[in-house]
């Protein structure tokens, strides 16, 4: 007899768990069926064990199935000699009926002697002898399977619950960082954000709550494994979603993002409904909406592009916030050449050439900066940038390219650590790296309120006395530059 109110204590834990009574049980009772077959039972029974979970008691019935000379064939006296060396659970040739075996067949004719409403493929169970030395041994190895299954039960659960989830956002609490990656407690699972899916410029604090995307969800040999990202384009379009109900709706629809995570995004939005304002709806009230969307992302720059058919047209307007005179089109090498007056060149190239990085890859096009002279300023292919400099005849090439690489810390950390953090990220970190500390949000003092340009409808959401980049470009590894290309049309 088991203790019932330790059961009733272990099945109440792992409700709160989100894994059923129901599951529970049949754990229990598959572990003490394969504890009795292991101490008592012969070779080829299928032994069921029932617990009663009233009085706590566990009975045990032998099943065998209701066959007929159709369904199995039986063995020659040779073969009978030969099957008493024969493992359990000899495989069957396709095409092969199984042989007929008395501890798991019984006849149509025996079983109707039995009970006379029996039928083929039927099922007859027989009452086992209680055995009152069960035994440690037997205790134990229903313990240990008993664990196995509530691991299988538990990574289920997880995996149901977490899938629905998937390329969704997702909060948590930092628990801690090890070789680079953040762990984030998501409550019945612990996610992981690995070192390039992070934002080069965020601290956090162990114990703080933070919001990630679920890009994968994976089950491993110890678990299920989560991995999040805060650099991933899709968090800014999932984030947006949250703020603006015409995105949601499916009233507007995002055609491309270019993104240097930390420091600054262009968007193209589109709206399917004429009455709907693309680019007003993700700025919203005084800039409220987009401001918030900034505040999550740590202050994360965001222009906001109205997409056109006209390629000419949107080229025109991703370079914003510089004002252009004309935009050529070669098509054969996708090649756009852009005009634009001397005071405007800086900001048409960005600091270290970031806009007109960001520009060429949200549209697609590589595109060549030139004065209202025919001076080449500059090139991009959306990879990099190439100024050039006519005081000094030279030229200065940009790119998106950390040189910075993470080496690993001298922190110990746990085995399952190691492997889920080797598995989501071969990279380590320096200690100049992001470490746990905290994030500073963005202040109206430090932020310019997000307006409408009446010129180029673009949102412009730059510092108060810079229109150029603030800061370094935020680098990024070689394949976020690719996941964060333009999402366009039949791309």
């Amino acid at each position: 007899m088991l203790d019932l109110k330790t059961i009733h204590s272990v099945l109440g834990e792992f409700e709160d768990r989100g894994i059923t009574r129901e599951i529970m049980i049949e754990a229990i009772e598959s572990a003490m069926a394969t504890a009795y077959k292991r101490e008592y039972g012969k070779r080829g029974q299928i032994v069921r064990a029932m617990l009663d979970m009233n009085t706590g008691t566990v009975s045990f019935e032998q099943v065998k199935t209701i066959v007929d000379d159709t369904m199995v064939r039986f063995p020659t006296p040779d073969e009978e000699e030969v099957e008493m060396h024969h493992h359990e659970h000899e495989e069957t040739l396709e095409g092969e009926l199984p042989r007929f075996d008395t501890e798991k067949h019984i006849l149509i004719e025996d079983a109707r002697r039995i009970k006379r409403d029996a039928e083929l493929g039927g099922e007859l169970v027989f009452p086992l002898e209680p055995q009152d030395d069960f035994g440690r041994i037997a205790a134990q190895t229903a313990k240990q399977v008993i664990i196995q299954k509530i691991r299988e039960a538990e990574k289920l659960s997880v995996l149901d619950e977490f899938g629905t989830k998937k390329n969704e956002i997702v909060s948590g609490i930092v628990q801690r960082m090890e070789r680079g990656a953040i762990f984030i407690d998501l409550g019945r699972a612990t996610g992981i954000i690995p070192y390039e899916e992070q934002i080069p410029s965020e601290r956090f604090r162990a114990g703080e709550r933070i919001q990630a995307y679920l890009y994968s969800v994976d089950e491993g040999f110890r678990g299920v494994y989560l991995r999040l990202s805060r650099s991933h384009p899709r968090f800014l379009v999932k984030l947006f979603e949250m703020e603006v109900p015409e995105l949601a709706s499916g009233a507007l629809e995002v055609k491309g993002i270019a993104r240097e995570p930390g420091s600054r995004t262009k968007i193209a939005i589109a709206s399917l409904d004429p009455h709907v304002d693309p680019v007003g709806s993700l700025v919203g009230q005084r800039g409220v909406r987009v401001s918030t969307v900034m505040a999550a992302l740590g202050g994360e720059r965001i222009d906001i592009i109205e997409w056109s058919e006209d390629q000419s047209a949107f080229i025109k307007e991703s370079l914003s916030p510089a004002s252009v005179l004309e935009v050529k089109l070669d098509e054969e090498n996708h090649r756009a050449t852009v005009t634009v007056t001397e005071d405007q060149q800086s900001l048409a190239i960005g600091r270290g050439g970031q806009n007109v990085r960001l520009a060429a890859k949200l549209t697609g096009w590589n595109i060549d900066i030139i004065s209202m002279g025919g001076q080449n300023v500059a090139e991009s292919d959306g990879e990099g940038v190439s100024i050039k400099d006519e005081s000094s005849k030279s030229e200065k090439s940009m790119s998106t390219k950390n040189p910075v690489e993470p080496t690993a810390d001298d922190e110990s950390i746990d085995e399952g650590a190691v492997e889920m953090a080797q598995a989501m990220s071969d990279t380590s970190v320096e200690d100049d790296q992001p470490q746990v500390e905290g994030v500073e949000g963005i202040t109206e003092q430090n932020m310019m309120v997000a307006e409408e340009d009446p010129e180029t409808s673009t949102l412009v959401a730059e510092e108060e006395t810079n229109f150029t980049d603030n800061g370094p470009v935020a680098d990024a590894e070689e394949s976020r530059d690719e996941t964060s290309a333009s999402i366009r049309d039949g791309s």
